[in-house]
């Protein structure tokens, strides 16, 4: 088998030092970005990467890039995919279907308690709270929430991203952005919590 070429160790030491960064691998995209290449000349160094099995990529889900060598078990123990379920509108509900869009895989330590699944983030009805449009929020499953959580709830088959507050007889989600009223319902199923946020930055 072949070495790498000059470009191909660049993107493996540029990936190594993402993961050992961020805790996650980055998506072809970003690899792209960082390399003024096109998304399908990154796929194409990814391939060639993965054919000196140096790496291994499942190209159907997104940042599944992991490494192969000393490290590989190591990364593998440390990380879990968390499914990446579509997108919720903070802005006004989308109509939900839990639609798979793939996995975002994230540090074991990180999703320690709980189930959890992430969802793409619409619009900027939450941006007060500093949840912005693009985010990718990582949710714990539960049923339950307490006054003033933010909850990803199913609201008349839809699905969004609010604050929760329980009244007498009925449910508040409010948004974080006062162009945006609250919204007031008896028909509320919570889905989960969030527990944090994934941002990428240019």
């Amino acid at each position: 088998m072949k070495g790498l070429t000059k470009r191909q160790q660049e993107i493996l030491d540029f990936i190594k030092l993402y993961i050992r960064k961020q805790q996650y691998p980055p998506t072809i995209r970003e690899i792209g970005e960082r390399f003024h290449i096109s998304v399908k000349g990154s796929y194409d160094h990814i391939k060639a990467l993965e054919k000196k099995k140096v790496i291994k990529c499942d190209l159907n889900r997104s940042r599944a890039i992991t490494l192969v060598g000393e490290r590989a078990f190591e990364q593998q123990e440390r990380f879990r995919d968390v499914p990446l379920l579509g997108s919720v509108a903070a802005g006004k509900p989308l109509f939900a279907e839990e639609n798979m869009e793939g996995s975002v895989k994230l540090p074991v330590d990180y999703t320690a308690r709980g189930k959890h699944f992430a969802l793409r983030v619409k619009g900027d009805s939450m941006k007060d709270a500093g949840i912005l449009d693009g985010d990718i929020a990582v949710v714990r499953y539960q049923k339950a929430a307490e006054n003033g959580n933010i909850v990803v709830a199913l609201v008349d088959e839809a699905v969004t991203l609010k604050r929760f507050f329980l009244e007498k007889n009925r449910a508040q989600l409010r948004s974080e952005n006062p162009a945006y009223p609250p919204i007031y319902t008896q028909d509320i199923r919570i889905l989960g919590k969030l527990s944090f946020l994934i941002r990428h930055y240019e």
